[in-house]
């Protein structure tokens, strides 16, 4: 594994929200991304270069002009999470930057107590890979990270995935664009369910929606979303190191095995690394897994 950070580029600009916009809005958009969020990841997401104070200032004014509240975590020194009411959520549902975002807002502290830990997770993972992307000078920001996508897959079903990653690698003048569904696991479900959601996103790869009349869906559904298939990155946390290094192997059994997640894995980059190996060494490390079998890499270059 590799333990240093590397250097970070000489162009690297950190990529950060632009001040001109005004920080209330920001943070309504951000709360309308990710559901819930507590001060200390809404200032590491929006204003890394200021104090805390300065986005606790603004959530407070947004409670005061009551667009945001917060449910109180009891177990994490009283930590306040924060969400949009339902004022807030109808205010930012058509805003540009958030269309095609899930209508599904967290507005009320029950709802908030019951989504809390999975939800804060989820944006854990995706603030390891903003704080990778400002050091090496990549575009990955706030509302580069869409929670709970929903995929049809047949038969009914849905796939839905914890986040849709979006991710600019720059190098100079070359820029590559990269996209991955994201599944982060807290180690709350066993080994084998984790695993058989590969399955799911082998479905998802070779679903081909039925003929609308005289409309025919040109192969598969996937195309109306994204130009390639997301990469597939599962995230694992909430256990030992050698209980997360099993989960790993049983994924790697599901590729190796069922004939579906077999080929996708031909197909599609899948790869698994430990949540807290990537806010320690950076999400471009080689602390991933590839799921096909071979060394650890970069996510990039799984």
């Amino acid at each position: 594994m590799t333990a240093a950070q590397p250097p970070q580029p000489a162009n690297a600009a950190g990529f950060t929200p632009s001040p001109t916009e005004p920080l209330a809005h920001q943070l309504l958009a951000a709360l309308a991304q990710h559901r819930m969020a507590t001060t200390h990841q809404l200032h590491v997401l929006l204003r890394p270069d200021r104090t805390r104070q300065t986005v606790s200032q603004q959530l407070n004014t947004l409670r005061r002009d009551r667009l945001v509240d917060f449910a109180v975590l009891p177990q994490a020194h009283r930590t306040r999470v924060w969400y949009l009411t339902a004022k807030a959520a109808r205010l930012t549902r058509d805003w540009p930057a958030l269309r095609g975002r899930p209508p599904y807002p967290v507005t009320s502290r029950s709802a908030a107590s019951l989504k809390t830990p999975h939800t804060l997770t989820v944006l854990r993972a995706h603030l390891a890979f903003v704080a990778d992307a400002r050091r090496r000078g990549d575009e990955h920001g706030h509302l580069d990270w869409t929670p709970e996508m929903f995929h049809a897959i047949g038969d009914g079903e849905r796939l839905v995935a914890d986040a849709v990653m979006h991710y600019t690698l720059t190098n100079g003048e070359h820029r590559r664009k990269l996209r991955a569904f994201i599944e982060v696991d807290r180690t709350t479900m066993s080994s084998e369910r984790l695993a058989a959601k590969l399955i799911e996103y082998a479905r998802l790869w070779s679903y081909e929606p039925p003929a609308m009349g005289r409309r025919r869906q040109a192969g598969p559904g996937w195309l109306r979303w994204y130009p390639v298939f997301p990469r597939v990155l599962f995230v694992l946390t909430g256990a030992t190191q050698p209980t997360l290094r099993n989960r790993i192997s049983d994924l790697q059994a599901m590729v190796a095995h069922h004939p579906l997640v077999t080929d996708l894995g031909r197909n599609v980059r899948l790869g698994a690394a430990v949540l807290e190996d990537i806010e320690e060494h950076g999400a471009t490390a080689d602390v991933w897994v590839p799921l096909p079998g071979g060394e650890r890499r970069p996510w990039s270059e799984l």
